[in-house]
């Protein structure tokens, strides 16, 4: 018998050990700097345990866990290091953030509450987008962005910085899985929380479709098709109705997306045909986008009729239907 057990550590305990640990995972020799990472690493599993428990966590636990974690600014920490910690402690970080996130207490949120306080906190959302210029965390980062993209309050953090505008390198610059991911938290930010993103395209048109336009002329095909369908849908939703009537009256635009219905790619002609609709179909088209249309006239017709006709889509068909009547009428 064994009376020299210790007894297990509590929250204070453990997230204090962990603290110091990662103060010690990048500096110091090398064995020291390894021995502070299997440290963090057991007691990161200790932590996931407390908070996911055998499928009932004891709340009082929980809250003593979560108060400790704000108080030594844990989550900022955790993604600050995670490149430093092995496979399964990237996981456990990853998970541990997530449900601390998901916490909620009535109407109350409050581990958003302590990210979104001015000051270190914040940066943790940054840090984790940064994350996709690491192959190795960027997968355990991504899962944590997409988290706190899922809280408003959060999303406008990320939305309004310049931070935001270096999603299309991600998207770009990095291996197929990585962009996917970062694509998909790109898309996220744009289309979960519809009216808080529609008044930032108004306030920031230019900026944004300026960047924009790198992705829809992207020489990735994934990027462009992804890029394409994604614009469609911000065009077409009821929230976006002002930047979506600014973008159709603009020749340029128009432009660029007859030139994308003649790529050799049918899939990148299919989505730019659901962007090149809202321009016809526009009611109060400017003079110059008409002048265009009635210009390429005969040429669009003669394109639409044999645009995908082996589809086997009612709505595309009276889709495209109804644009030829239109283009004829001008």
């Amino acid at each position: 018998m064994n009376f020299f057990k210790q007894k297990p550590r509590g929250p204070t305990e453990l997230v204090k050990s962990v603290r110091d640990g990662l103060g010690k995972v990048d500096t110091g020799p090398i064995e020291a700097r390894r021995r502070a990472a299997e440290g963090v690493a057991k007691d990161l599993s200790q932590i996931k345990a407390m908070l996911f428990g055998d499928g009932d966590p004891l709340p009082e636990v929980v809250a003593q866990l979560a108060t400790e974690t704000y108080s030594n600014d844990l989550l900022n920490l955790l993604v600050f290091h995670i490149s430093k910690l092995d496979f399964e402690a990237r996981k456990d970080v990853a998970q541990i953030f997530n449900n601390l996130l998901r916490r909620q207490i009535g109407s109350r949120w409050p581990t958003v509450e302590h990210l979104i306080i001015p000051g270190k906190p914040r940066e943790v959302i940054f840090v984790a987008l940064k994350g996709y210029e690491n192959e190795d965390v960027a997968l355990n980062t991504g899962m944590i962005l997409k988290e706190m993209l899922r809280h408003e309050p959060l999303a406008e953090i990320l939305l309004y910085s310049d931070e935001f505008f270096s999603f299309p390198h991600y998207i770009e610059e990095t291996t197929f899985g990585v962009s996917c991911d970062a694509f998909a938290n790109f898309k996220e930010t744009l289309t979960r929380h519809k009216p808080m993103v529609a008044e930032y395209l108004e306030k920031n048109y230019d900026r944004f479709f300026a960047m924009y336009s790198r992705l829809i002329n992207s020489s990735n095909y994934v990027t462009k098709r992804q890029s394409l369908k994604l614009l469609g849908e911000i065009l077409l939703d009821r929230a976006n109705f002002n930047v979506m009537t600014r973008y159709i009256s603009n020749e340029h635009n128009l432009k660029v997306i007859m030139n994308l219905l003649k790529d050799k790619s049918k899939n990148i002609q299919f989505e730019a045909f659901h962007v090149f609709k809202v321009f016809v179909a526009n009611p109060k088209k400017p003079p110059t986008v008409e002048a265009i249309l009635q210009r390429n006239k005969e040429k669009l017709l003669s394109f639409l009729r044999a645009f995908h006709n082996d589809k086997e889509d009612e709505q595309f068909s009276d889709e495209k239907q109804f644009l030829i009547v239109q283009i004829e009428g001008l």
